[in-house]
């Protein structure tokens, strides 16, 4: 048998598998350096489009707020309006009631009594006159007391003065306007 020397083939055929082993490696790092660049890429343009919509989201936040404001500031000026169709409401209700007390307090006037100043603040008023006795005054409180508008008198201080030859009472009275029911619901 003839001897048959195979140790360049197989020497070569070592060097073609290290070849095709080089080749293989450095593709197989060409391709994962592809896919690497790749996800890289991907994850960008990724994250530019989250920042896109983040940016959209907080402009439209921001027209939002803007937007909140201004409801807010309506509100607020809504408020103001009906807190002054409530006063002109009330205003318009107590018109007759001014009228109504004055003439009350005419009717209920004895005689010998003269009013020099009146005050009120909300229902209460305080009435300054001067009576020609303290019994006049004590008569004005009686028909106060019987009126349909006034109310609930009470004497702060009576002073007997002087003034030349005769005496006179000075005085200071407390009342409260009072509206009937009827006229609460049917009148204006």
């Amino acid at each position: 048998m003839p001897r048959i020397n195979l140790l360049p083939w197989r020497e070569e055929e070592r060097k073609k598998r290290q070849r095709d082993f080089g080749m293989a490696l450095g593709g197989a790092v060409l391709a994962a350096i592809a896919v690497i660049m790749l996800t890289m890429l991907s994850y960008s343009q990724m994250i530019s489009g989250q920042e896109r919509r983040n940016g959209r989201l907080t402009e439209e936040i921001n027209e939002l707020q803007r937007s909140i404001e201004e409801i807010d500031g309506l509100e607020r000026q809504k408020e103001r309006l009906l807190a002054r169709m409530e006063i002109i409401d009330q205003l318009q209700k107590s018109r007759p009631e001014v009228v109504h007390l004055f003439d009350e307090l005419v009717r209920q006037l004895p005689e010998g009594v003269y009013l020099t100043g009146m005050k009120q603040t909300g229902t209460r008023i305080e009435i300054r006159g001067v009576a020609q006795s303290s019994t006049r005054v004590s008569a004005l409180m009686r028909q106060i007391d019987a009126s349909d508008w006034l109310s609930d008198p009470e004497v702060e201080r009576v002073e007997t003065t002087t003034a030349g030859a005769s005496r006179q009472a000075e005085f200071v009275v407390y009342l409260k306007q009072f509206r009937p029911e009827d006229d609460m619901d049917g009148g204006a």
